[in-house]
Protein backbone atom coordinates (compact mmCIF):
# COMPACT_ATOMS: atom_id res chain seq x y z
CA UNK A 1 0.00 0.00 0.00
CA UNK A 2 1.28 3.41 -0.78
CA UNK A 3 1.46 6.07 1.25
CA UNK A 4 1.26 9.84 1.86
CA UNK A 5 5.42 10.18 1.93
CA UNK A 6 5.72 7.87 -1.16
CA UNK A 7 2.98 9.59 -3.39
CA UNK A 8 3.96 12.23 -6.05
CA UNK A 9 0.58 12.91 -7.62
CA UNK A 10 -2.53 12.29 -7.83
CA UNK A 11 -5.32 10.75 -10.43
CA UNK A 12 -8.26 12.81 -10.89
CA UNK A 13 -11.94 11.25 -12.50
CA UNK A 14 -12.46 12.13 -16.67
CA UNK A 15 -15.18 13.08 -17.28
CA UNK A 16 -14.90 10.72 -20.54
CA UNK A 17 -12.72 7.81 -21.89
CA UNK A 18 -13.50 8.71 -25.89
CA UNK A 19 -11.37 10.83 -27.44
CA UNK A 20 -14.35 12.71 -29.43
CA UNK A 21 -16.37 13.04 -25.29
CA UNK A 22 -12.98 14.11 -23.60
CA UNK A 23 -13.09 16.82 -26.52
CA UNK A 24 -16.96 17.96 -26.16
CA UNK A 25 -16.27 18.38 -22.23
CA UNK A 26 -13.27 20.55 -22.89
CA UNK A 27 -15.09 22.59 -25.27
CA UNK A 28 -18.00 23.08 -22.85
CA UNK A 29 -15.80 24.07 -20.11
CA UNK A 30 -14.29 26.31 -22.12
CA UNK A 31 -17.75 27.70 -23.12
CA UNK A 32 -18.44 28.18 -19.50
CA UNK A 33 -15.46 29.51 -17.89
CA UNK A 34 -14.95 32.23 -20.91
CA UNK A 35 -18.41 33.15 -20.07
CA UNK A 36 -17.41 33.28 -16.26
CA UNK A 37 -14.07 35.72 -17.32
CA UNK A 38 -16.31 37.99 -19.22
CA UNK A 39 -19.06 38.22 -17.10
CA UNK A 40 -17.66 38.63 -13.89
CA UNK A 41 -15.00 41.04 -15.39
CA UNK A 42 -17.48 43.10 -16.72
CA UNK A 43 -18.90 43.68 -13.25
CA UNK A 44 -15.66 44.15 -12.05
CA UNK A 45 -15.23 47.05 -14.59
CA UNK A 46 -18.48 48.53 -14.19
CA UNK A 47 -18.04 48.81 -10.48
CA UNK A 48 -14.75 50.04 -10.74
CA UNK A 49 -15.11 52.56 -13.51
CA UNK A 50 -18.66 53.74 -12.49
CA UNK A 51 -18.36 55.99 -9.29
CA UNK A 52 -22.39 55.63 -9.22
CA UNK A 53 -21.61 51.97 -7.91
CA UNK A 54 -19.20 52.86 -5.24
CA UNK A 55 -21.67 52.05 -2.71
CA UNK A 56 -21.51 49.04 0.17
CA UNK A 57 -23.99 46.97 -1.92
CA UNK A 58 -21.30 47.31 -5.20
CA UNK A 59 -18.08 47.11 -2.80
CA UNK A 60 -19.23 43.39 -1.83
CA UNK A 61 -20.42 42.72 -5.48
CA UNK A 62 -17.25 43.77 -6.65
CA UNK A 63 -15.14 41.20 -3.97
CA UNK A 64 -18.25 38.51 -5.06
CA UNK A 65 -16.66 38.66 -8.74
CA UNK A 66 -13.18 38.34 -8.24
CA UNK A 67 -13.84 35.44 -5.60
CA UNK A 68 -16.03 34.25 -8.67
CA UNK A 69 -13.09 34.36 -10.68
CA UNK A 70 -10.74 32.62 -8.51
CA UNK A 71 -13.01 29.89 -7.74
CA UNK A 72 -13.43 28.91 -11.35
CA UNK A 73 -9.39 29.43 -12.47
CA UNK A 74 -9.03 27.16 -9.31
CA UNK A 75 -10.52 23.89 -10.76
CA UNK A 76 -11.76 24.66 -14.55
CA UNK A 77 -8.32 24.97 -16.24
CA UNK A 78 -6.41 21.96 -15.01
CA UNK A 79 -9.82 19.79 -16.02
CA UNK A 80 -9.73 21.15 -19.10
CA UNK A 81 -5.99 20.36 -19.83
CA UNK A 82 -6.03 17.12 -18.81
CA UNK A 83 -8.85 16.62 -21.03
CA UNK A 84 -7.30 18.08 -24.35
CA UNK A 85 -4.37 16.15 -23.34
CA UNK A 86 -6.06 12.93 -22.54
CA UNK A 87 -4.34 12.92 -18.85
CA UNK A 88 -5.46 12.66 -15.72
CA UNK A 89 -2.70 13.51 -13.57
CA UNK A 90 -1.86 16.27 -10.91
CA UNK A 91 0.97 16.82 -8.79
CA UNK A 92 1.25 16.38 -4.88
CA UNK A 93 1.92 20.22 -4.53
CA UNK A 94 -0.54 21.01 -7.44
CA UNK A 95 -3.60 18.99 -5.63
CA UNK A 96 -2.84 20.60 -2.01
CA UNK A 97 -2.73 23.94 -3.72
CA UNK A 98 -5.82 23.14 -5.66
CA UNK A 99 -7.89 22.40 -2.21
CA UNK A 100 -6.22 25.31 -0.42
CA UNK A 101 -7.45 27.90 -3.01
CA UNK A 102 -10.80 26.48 -3.83
CA UNK A 103 -11.59 26.05 0.51
CA UNK A 104 -10.50 29.70 0.51
CA UNK A 105 -12.33 31.48 -2.15
CA UNK A 106 -15.55 29.25 -1.33
CA UNK A 107 -15.56 30.63 2.65
CA UNK A 108 -14.81 33.51 1.76
CA UNK A 109 -17.66 34.13 -0.99
CA UNK A 110 -20.00 32.35 1.15
CA UNK A 111 -19.28 35.23 4.52
CA UNK A 112 -19.32 37.84 1.51
CA UNK A 113 -22.86 36.44 0.52
CA UNK A 114 -23.84 36.61 4.44
CA UNK A 115 -22.20 40.13 4.90
CA UNK A 116 -24.51 40.96 1.43
CA UNK A 117 -27.68 39.69 3.05
CA UNK A 118 -26.57 41.69 6.37
CA UNK A 119 -26.28 44.87 3.94
CA UNK A 120 -29.62 44.62 2.13
CA UNK A 121 -31.13 44.28 6.00
CA UNK A 122 -29.59 47.53 6.89
CA UNK A 123 -30.93 49.30 3.66
CA UNK A 124 -34.00 47.95 3.48
CA UNK A 125 -35.28 47.77 7.53
CA UNK A 126 -33.08 50.76 8.87
CA UNK A 127 -31.88 52.80 6.08
CA UNK A 128 -31.62 55.79 8.15
CA UNK A 129 -28.67 54.07 9.95
CA UNK A 130 -27.10 52.97 6.77
CA UNK A 131 -24.70 55.26 6.58
CA UNK A 132 -23.67 54.55 9.89
CA UNK A 133 -23.63 50.90 10.49
CA UNK A 134 -22.12 50.54 6.44
CA UNK A 135 -19.86 53.36 6.60
CA UNK A 136 -16.53 52.72 4.38
CA UNK A 137 -14.31 51.55 6.82
CA UNK A 138 -16.87 49.57 8.25
CA UNK A 139 -17.19 47.57 4.64
CA UNK A 140 -13.36 47.32 4.64
CA UNK A 141 -13.15 45.33 8.10
CA UNK A 142 -16.09 42.74 7.09
CA UNK A 143 -14.62 42.25 3.86
CA UNK A 144 -11.22 42.15 5.45
CA UNK A 145 -12.66 39.62 7.91
CA UNK A 146 -14.40 37.51 5.12
CA UNK A 147 -11.01 37.42 3.14
CA UNK A 148 -9.01 36.08 5.99
CA UNK A 149 -11.76 33.47 7.71
CA UNK A 150 -11.26 32.40 4.41
CA UNK A 151 -7.67 31.93 4.70
CA UNK A 152 -7.27 30.46 7.80
CA UNK A 153 -9.88 28.23 7.41
CA UNK A 154 -8.28 26.88 4.05
CA UNK A 155 -4.90 26.71 5.87
CA UNK A 156 -6.14 24.55 8.26
CA UNK A 157 -7.94 22.35 6.58
CA UNK A 158 -5.60 21.76 3.69
CA UNK A 159 -2.91 21.24 6.09
CA UNK A 160 -4.85 18.73 8.52
CA UNK A 161 -5.83 16.62 5.60
CA UNK A 162 -2.11 16.35 4.04
CA UNK A 163 -0.90 15.49 7.07
CA UNK A 164 -3.23 12.49 7.00
CA UNK A 165 -1.38 9.05 6.02
CA UNK A 166 -2.72 7.94 2.52
CA UNK A 167 -3.44 3.94 2.34
CA UNK A 168 -5.82 3.58 -0.58
CA UNK A 169 -3.61 4.69 -3.82
CA UNK A 170 -4.16 7.92 -5.17
CA UNK A 171 -6.71 8.08 -7.61
CA UNK A 172 -8.96 10.93 -6.43
CA UNK A 173 -13.26 10.20 -7.52
CA UNK A 174 -13.47 14.23 -8.71
CA UNK A 175 -12.54 16.03 -11.40
CA UNK A 176 -10.41 18.23 -8.81
CA UNK A 177 -8.79 17.43 -5.61
CA UNK A 178 -11.66 17.67 -2.95
CA UNK A 179 -11.21 16.94 0.72
CA UNK A 180 -14.12 13.63 1.18
CA UNK A 181 -12.18 12.32 -2.01
CA UNK A 182 -8.91 12.30 -0.66
CA UNK A 183 -10.45 10.89 2.97
CA UNK A 184 -11.72 8.19 1.36
CA UNK A 185 -7.41 7.89 0.69
CA UNK A 186 -6.68 8.25 4.25
CA UNK A 187 -5.99 4.67 6.67
CA UNK A 188 -9.05 3.71 8.60
CA UNK A 189 -9.40 5.71 11.52
CA UNK A 190 -7.21 8.65 10.64
CA UNK A 191 -9.59 10.65 9.16
CA UNK A 192 -11.35 11.38 11.53
CA UNK A 193 -10.10 14.46 13.04
CA UNK A 194 -10.14 15.94 10.01
CA UNK A 195 -13.81 15.10 9.60
CA UNK A 196 -14.48 16.54 13.07
CA UNK A 197 -13.34 19.63 11.40
CA UNK A 198 -15.96 19.28 8.45
CA UNK A 199 -19.00 18.81 11.24
CA UNK A 200 -17.49 22.18 12.68
CA UNK A 201 -17.47 23.80 9.54
CA UNK A 202 -21.39 22.42 8.06
CA UNK A 203 -22.59 24.11 11.82
CA UNK A 204 -21.14 27.43 10.81
CA UNK A 205 -22.21 26.81 7.35
CA UNK A 206 -25.72 25.98 8.39
CA UNK A 207 -25.34 29.15 11.44
CA UNK A 208 -24.40 31.77 8.53
CA UNK A 209 -27.56 30.27 6.44
CA UNK A 210 -30.04 30.78 9.22
CA UNK A 211 -28.61 34.78 9.44
CA UNK A 212 -29.45 34.86 5.81
CA UNK A 213 -32.57 33.15 5.88
CA UNK A 214 -33.90 35.05 9.52
CA UNK A 215 -32.61 38.44 7.23
CA UNK A 216 -34.86 38.14 4.18
CA UNK A 217 -37.53 37.42 6.86
CA UNK A 218 -37.54 40.52 8.16
CA UNK A 219 -37.05 41.94 4.68
CA UNK A 220 -40.11 40.86 3.47
CA UNK A 221 -42.06 41.81 6.17
CA UNK A 222 -40.40 45.12 5.58
CA UNK A 223 -40.77 45.13 1.78
CA UNK A 224 -44.67 44.64 2.26
CA UNK A 225 -45.47 47.16 4.54
CA UNK A 226 -43.88 49.31 1.46
CA UNK A 227 -47.35 51.76 0.17
CA UNK A 228 -46.15 52.21 -3.52
CA UNK A 229 -45.50 49.52 -6.08
CA UNK A 230 -42.93 50.49 -7.34
CA UNK A 231 -40.96 50.87 -3.82
CA UNK A 232 -41.78 47.41 -3.54
CA UNK A 233 -40.64 46.43 -7.14
CA UNK A 234 -36.67 48.07 -6.85
CA UNK A 235 -36.68 46.56 -2.98
CA UNK A 236 -37.25 43.02 -4.54
CA UNK A 237 -35.11 43.90 -7.09
CA UNK A 238 -31.90 44.71 -5.03
CA UNK A 239 -32.77 41.44 -2.89
CA UNK A 240 -33.60 38.58 -5.58
CA UNK A 241 -30.87 38.30 -7.16
CA UNK A 242 -28.62 37.77 -4.10
CA UNK A 243 -31.12 35.16 -2.51
CA UNK A 244 -30.89 33.35 -6.02
CA UNK A 245 -27.64 33.38 -5.62
CA UNK A 246 -27.20 31.85 -1.75
CA UNK A 247 -29.94 29.38 -2.90
CA UNK A 248 -28.04 28.11 -5.49
CA UNK A 249 -24.76 28.02 -3.81
CA UNK A 250 -26.12 26.90 -0.18
CA UNK A 251 -28.51 23.84 -1.93
CA UNK A 252 -25.80 22.56 -4.15
CA UNK A 253 -22.82 22.82 -1.76
CA UNK A 254 -24.77 21.33 1.04
CA UNK A 255 -26.41 18.27 -0.82
CA UNK A 256 -23.20 17.15 -2.07
CA UNK A 257 -21.77 17.16 1.28
CA UNK A 258 -24.78 15.69 3.30
CA UNK A 259 -26.42 13.34 0.64
CA UNK A 260 -26.62 9.81 2.21
CA UNK A 261 -24.10 7.32 1.13
CA UNK A 262 -27.32 5.27 -0.17
CA UNK A 263 -27.57 7.59 -2.87
CA UNK A 264 -24.08 8.52 -3.56
CA UNK A 265 -22.72 7.66 -6.75
CA UNK A 266 -19.41 8.58 -9.00
CA UNK A 267 -21.69 10.37 -11.78
CA UNK A 268 -24.07 12.16 -8.89
CA UNK A 269 -20.95 13.47 -7.46
CA UNK A 270 -19.29 14.46 -10.34
CA UNK A 271 -22.53 16.48 -11.54
CA UNK A 272 -23.38 17.97 -7.99
CA UNK A 273 -19.83 19.20 -7.96
CA UNK A 274 -19.86 20.92 -11.18
CA UNK A 275 -23.55 22.38 -9.91
CA UNK A 276 -21.55 23.81 -6.68
CA UNK A 277 -17.82 24.84 -8.20
CA UNK A 278 -18.73 25.46 -12.08
CA UNK A 279 -21.58 26.67 -12.32
CA UNK A 280 -22.32 29.60 -9.98
CA UNK A 281 -19.73 31.52 -10.34
CA UNK A 282 -20.72 31.60 -14.68
CA UNK A 283 -24.31 32.31 -13.50
CA UNK A 284 -23.91 34.94 -10.54
CA UNK A 285 -23.22 37.99 -12.92
CA UNK A 286 -25.69 37.19 -15.07
CA UNK A 287 -28.23 36.72 -12.09
CA UNK A 288 -27.06 40.22 -10.84
CA UNK A 289 -27.11 42.04 -14.30
CA UNK A 290 -30.70 40.58 -15.21
CA UNK A 291 -32.39 42.44 -12.55
CA UNK A 292 -30.11 45.45 -12.24
CA UNK A 293 -30.40 48.78 -13.87
CA UNK A 294 -27.36 50.59 -12.52
CA UNK A 295 -25.41 47.89 -13.69
CA UNK A 296 -26.77 47.53 -17.26
CA UNK A 297 -27.05 51.66 -17.21
CA UNK A 298 -22.88 51.27 -16.39
CA UNK A 299 -22.27 48.90 -19.30
CA UNK A 300 -23.94 50.31 -21.95
CA UNK A 301 -22.44 53.70 -20.47
CA UNK A 302 -18.65 51.94 -20.90
CA UNK A 303 -19.60 50.18 -23.96
CA UNK A 304 -20.28 53.95 -25.60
Amino acid sequence: MPNSSSITEFLLLAFADTRELQLLHFALFLGIYLAALLGNGLILTAVACDHRLHTPMYFFLLNLALLDLGCISTTVPKSMANSLWDARTISYAGCAAQVFLFLFLMTAEYSVLTIMAYDRYVAICQPLHYGTLLGSRACATMAAAAWGSGFLYALLHTANTFSLPLCYGNAVGQFFCEIPQILKLSCSGSYLREAGLLVVCLCLVFGCFVFILVSYVQIFRAVLRIPSEQGQHKAFSMCLPHLAVVSLFVSTGMFSYLKPPSISSPSLDLVMAVLYSVVPPALNPLIYSMRNQEIKDALRKLMK
